[in-house]
């Protein structure tokens, strides 16, 4: 079986080297970039099947180099993960929403980042599958259903609001993606007028409840949004 490929493009050497290492015992092949312009060239070179971009770079910044893989049509679906050690919420709430499917902050445990990488594959190979034509959306013991609105679990229904069906039908349209709040603010219908940046906060709150005490699949991403993971997950 041919090795999946790993485009790291990051200018820390010893960080690279670590990435590295770690994701080729994983089973990976990696190629290693360390700077914005030759990391955006060996994107359409190597055509990955994933992209780890750290923020800071020479040359173009990893937020210019989002920007451009997710314009071009011939790489716009390659997943791209971005790493950073700038606290700054606002630079990972702006590679969320130039397209990067997840982040990692420095420092970073090797765990973490192989256990985003394996995500972040997996739902874009899963996801073709489970959302064409779909007309329900499964996790656990509960059924979205697209056409009716409605909630249901082992075929009794739980109330939503329309809010609150949009934005877990956002979540799980797009498992295991860390969602900033300003992402899921545009899936509330433009009628419900009251709705502002940190009111996203109120509407997660009320679908906790009412998913109920022991599901724990909607991950609060602190600072940025929130991350729905399957529950066997």
């Amino acid at each position: 079986m041919q090795k999946l490929k790993i485009l790291l493009i990051e200018d820390e050497e010893d960080i690279a080297a670590l990435i590295k290492l770690q994701t080729e015992l994983a089973g990976y092949k990696t190629v290693v970039e360390a700077d914005g312009l030759n990391g955006l060239r060996a994107v359409a070179r190597e055509k990955p099947d994933l992209v780890i971009l750290d923020i800071m770079l020479p040359g173009q910044s990893g937020l210019d180099v989002c920007r451009k893989i997710k314009a071009a049509a011939e790489t716009r679906d390659i997943p791209v993960i971005m790493i950073s050690a700038r606290s700054e919420e606002v630079d990972v709430i702006l590679g969320l929403e130039l397209g990067a499917d997840d982040y990692v902050s420095k420092p970073f445990s090797v765990k973490v980042l192989l256990s985003r990488i394996r995500a972040v594959l997996r739902r874009g190979k899963d996801m073709p599958e489970k959302e064409s034509g779909a007309k329900s959306l499964t996790f656990g013991q509960f059924t979205l259903d697209l056409e009716s609105y409605q909630l249901l679990k082992k075929g009794k229904t739980i109330p939503l609001t329309l809010s609150e069906f949009s934005i877990l039908k956002k979540m799980l349209k797009h498992r295991g993606k860390v969602l900033s709040r300003s992402q899921l603010l545009d899936e509330i219908p433009n009628s419900d007028s009251f709705i502002v940046d940190r009111n996203i906060d109120v509407h997660v709150a009320a679908l906790r409840r009412k998913l109920g005490p022991n599901f724990e699949g909607i991950e609060t991403v602190r600072g940025v949004g929130y991350r729905f993971n399957d529950e066997d997950e």
